[in-house]
């Protein structure tokens, strides 16, 4: 039974529920387990890419479940390795393949590798998949300001989603409004910043006062900051909690208070930097 989620309509009106489960860093051969026990608690989005080689383990995990695909929105990522049209149109297809499907519901660009990639070439082979309907909405992940406006001189399609780190101790407020301002949804990754801020005295005190966990805490936040997120448990109890988020609010005192932890505290690569291609 799925949960009541609330969906984001992007900009395409496309609609994609705002809580869903990430698959990064599960095994491959525990992949499919993992998304089963998550629909089975009742989420319908799961978030893959090729760079996690566990795409086909997404695909199990739906048929394990005996859930109708079609009620599921699913994510993946062209890998760093596939930038430029024709690779990123291979990549495409190999997705396909190993989620066994026909189209999928959002196709990303992982990273724009700004000195070393072909992030124009690889958005237009995205375009190209987009208008054959063999996916049903495109975006980016990693994308600062000035690669979304090379996408917008160079390009037709406006991304639907950027897919970017945001937790309380880096909120990303400038890009936040500024995938806003293009009409670009934010999808927040590492969004408990890998459980570093769950001990955080202010979360903690906020818990408290509202009688839930601090990762419950700081995912509502999130949400009422507009964001869509998908946390990663291979726990069926923890992938619950992390479902409970929908019977509370934190008022907008308590949402200041936490966005007010901000510290620039960056913890993955540097998108205006990073360049790495997988071998």
């Amino acid at each position: 039974m799925a949960l009541n989620i609330p969906d984001v309509t992007l900009n395409n009106g496309v609609t994609i529920p705002q809580l869903g489960f990430g698959v990064f860093q599960i095994k491959p051969e525990d992949t499919a387990a993992a998304v089963k026990a998550a629909l089975e608690v009742g989420y319908r989005h799961i978030d893959t890419a090729e760079m996690y080689g566990n795409e086909a383990g997404v695909a199990q995990g739906i048929e394990d479940a005996g859930v109708d695909p079609a009620e599921v929105f699913v994510t993946s990522k062209i890998n760093n390795n596939a930038h430029g049209y024709d690779k990123a149109m291979a990549a495409f297809e190999q997705t396909l393949k190993e989620l066994r499907t026909d189209a999928v519901d959002l196709m990303l660009i992982h990273w724009p590798l700004p000195t070393v990639g072909d992030f124009v070439g690889t958005w237009k082979a995205l375009e190209q998949v987009y208008s054959e309907g063999r996916a049903r909405s495109i975006g980016v992940s990693n994308f600062q300001p000035v690669h979304l406006q090379r996408l917008t001189d160079e390009t037709s399609v406006v991304p639907a989603v950027n897919q970017i780190e945001v937790h309380p101790y880096f909120t990303q407020d400038a890009l936040l409004a500024e995938n806003a301002r293009r009409g670009i949804a934010t999808e927040a990754w590492s969004p408990i910043a890998q459980g570093d801020v769950l001990d955080d005295a202010t979360i903690v005190e906020i818990a408290q006062a509202v009688g839930k966990s601090p990762a419950q805490v700081v995912l509502r936040w999130h949400l009422q900051r507009g964001s869509i997120v998908f946390p990663k448990s291979s726990t069926p109890s923890r992938m619950r909690e992390n479902a409970g988020l929908f019977d509370f609010e934190l008022t907008d005192e308590q949402v200041r208070r936490i966005s007010g932890l901000d510290r620039n505290g960056r913890r993955g690569p540097d998108p205006d930097t990073f360049d790495r291609i997988p071998d």
